[in-house]
């Protein structure tokens, strides 16, 4: 189906979504262009924010299912029940402690609610060893939205929302 026949379709059904993300971290939200790290702060991977985390757990921002923990453990990755594919990143090259200063909980192709505990972490042992622990929060499929909403400021994780995705 061509993006005009999509378009179309979904302008003629008249069922605009819009969907709550709420903080996987508790912290303090910045600009997605202040990550240190072109790949975040060009939008290369998709459009979001990012926290400077203040806690040790990621929750899961929406309801969905997990679609991939990585096996160093600093990234996962997740689809809402809506379609929104939601990629979060903990910190800037945490891959090369290969999940030193993590712990697991969640596994891939779990059903996950809003809040729900994925990954535990040591948050001083990385704040020494990694490059930065700003943590992104990315819509990888930002092209399915109409708009996208960002909030600032201070976050708590499982409750404060980060983002209004319009769809």
């Amino acid at each position: 189906m061509s993006f005009f026949s999509n378009f179309l379709q979904s302008n003629t059904t008249n069922s605009k979504k819009t969907v709550k993300i709420i903080a996987p971290l508790s912290g303090k939200i910045i600009n997605i262009e202040d990550v240190p790290d072109a790949v975040f702060a060009d939008k290369i991977v998709g459009d979001g924010i990012a926290i400077v985390p203040t806690g040790n757990t990621i929750v899961s921002p929406v309801n969905g299912e997990i679609k991939k923990v990585f096996n160093t453990l600093h990234a996962i990755s997740i689809k809402s029940n809506e379609g929104i594919e939601l990629f979060i990143h903990f910190g800037i090259d945490t891959v090369k402690l290969k999940g030193k200063g993590f712990c697991n909980i969640i596994q891939e192709k779990k059903t996950v609610k809003k809040g729900d505990i994925l990954i535990s972490f040591d948050l001083e042992f990385l704040k020494k060893q990694a490059k930065s622990v700003i943590t992104p929060i990315i819509i990888s499929n930002i092209e399915q939205l109409k708009k996208l909403e960002k909030m600032s400021g201070v976050v708590i994780a499982g409750k404060t929302t980060i983002m209004v995705a319009h769809m």
